[in-house]
């Protein structure tokens, strides 16, 4: 029996689109991507945030337990992975982080349509194989 994976469709912006939807996700700029989104029941969340959101937590319940704590501190803390991730966002669909391949795949060709514009400028989708995605570090500081 094969395994069927869940997928993930990551989206990078131009740093003015990435600036305005950090700041009003629902502005007038970027509704047609907003139109999109609710076709699909999707929200965004900036990988940035999200990794500044895990260092929070890890502090606020204790590091021991957030195995990838010390790794996801020094990347929010260097300024060009700090760069690279501010203009990076996860697709959450349903609030669901991973989600099945048939999701991923029509959302990732509604948001074709969008693509090398003054908006996103490139589209990601992941799969849960661990194969196909690179791992944890052995030791969280590397």
């Amino acid at each position: 029996m094969s395994r069927k994976w869940d997928y993930q469709i990551r989206i990078n912006l131009s740093d003015s689109a990435a600036q305005l939807l950090r700041r009003d996700p629902k502005c007038e700029e970027m509704a047609s991507l907003a139109v999109i989104l609710k076709r699909h029941n999707a929200t965004l969340k900036c990988q940035f945030d999200a990794f500044a959101d895990y260092v929070t937590e890890a502090e606020k319940y204790g590091v021991k337990n957030y195995p990838l704590y010390e790794w996801t501190k020094a990347t929010i803390l260097d300024p060009v992975k700090k760069a690279k991730y501010l203009k990076s966002f996860s697709l959450y669909v349903g609030s669901k982080e991973v989600y099945p391949k048939c999701e991923a795949d029509t959302l990732e060709a509604d948001l074709k349509s969008m693509a090398g514009g003054e908006m996103i400028t490139q589209i990601f989708k992941y799969d849960t194989n661990p194969a196909n995605n690179p791992q944890p570090p052995a030791n969280s500081t590397q």
